[in-house]
């Protein structure tokens, strides 16, 4: 079926089910599926998807985004990053008597320091940024999180993977992805949780999930963020 409300168009199915409630589901290709109860008349789907449609606006332009990938990044002022969940915009500061090029984050910038506005030394500069705020936020939360469990690791790395976000081997050496500080906080707690927990059990089995479960009873949502919006943490 189509729809237009408030200038957009939108391409949706109806599943009548046995079921007493409404939902709405969008798959990973921006297919919008209704799931109403049987005999349900046509305006009451209409009337429900017009009450959620900035939702689904929303929804289907991080479909599309998703989609095409992360635009290209150029290292201008006020080209925005990604900073423990949130985009910021960065502010560069050229000075040639600067003895250590670097990034602070104040004030809702990510201020970047550098002695020549060189696109490459500014990547340079955030990426070290990354990389150290990734270790601060990973040893906070294991240090938090440490109580759980009666191994503690052997060591932590920061790593620039390009298919994971954490490992664990079977020493007891935890490495993360400089990526995660570009995560919300919430996040990062997740993949500590679920590497720190490979320290008992190494394999995914059911008592690993169970044991990430005990500790982070919510752990999906944030494999949920993950899923979502990694295309997006980029450099």
């Amino acid at each position: 079926m189509i729809h237009t409300y408030l200038g957009e168009t939108i391409r949706f199915e109806i599943n009548y089910k046995n079921r007493t409630s409404f939902g709405i589901t969008i798959d990973s290709y921006g297919n919008i599926e209704v799931q109403a109860p049987k005999a349900t008349p046509d305006d009451r789907v209409i009337q429900l998807l017009e009450g959620n449609w900035e939702l689904i606006q929303q929804k289907l332009k991080e479909m599309n985004d998703r989609l095409q990938g992360p635009e290209k990044k150029v290292y201008e002022y006020g080209e925005h990053f990604l900073y423990l969940g949130n985009t910021y915009p960065i502010q560069i500061i050229q000075d040639i008597n600067l003895e250590e090029e670097h990034v602070v984050f104040e004030e809702g910038k990510l201020r970047i320091y550098v002695k020549k506005s060189d696109p490459e030394k500014i990547k340079q500069a955030l990426k070290r940024f990354y990389y150290q705020k990734c270790k601060a936020l990973v040893e906070k939360s294991i240090s938090f999180y440490q109580s759980s469990f009666k191994t503690k690791p052997r060591s932590i790395r920061i790593t620039d993977s390009k298919t994971t976000w954490g490992t664990c081997d079977s020493k007891q050496q935890l490495t993360f992805n400089w990526k995660l500080a570009m995560a919300p906080r919430e996040v990062i707690d997740y993949v500590v949780v679920h590497e720190m927990c490979h320290m008992v059990h190494l394999n995914h089995d059911r008592s690993f999930w169970r044991l990430v479960g005990k500790i982070m009873p919510d752990y999906k949502e944030k494999e949920s963020w993950l899923a979502l919006s990694s295309w997006k943490m980029t450099v």
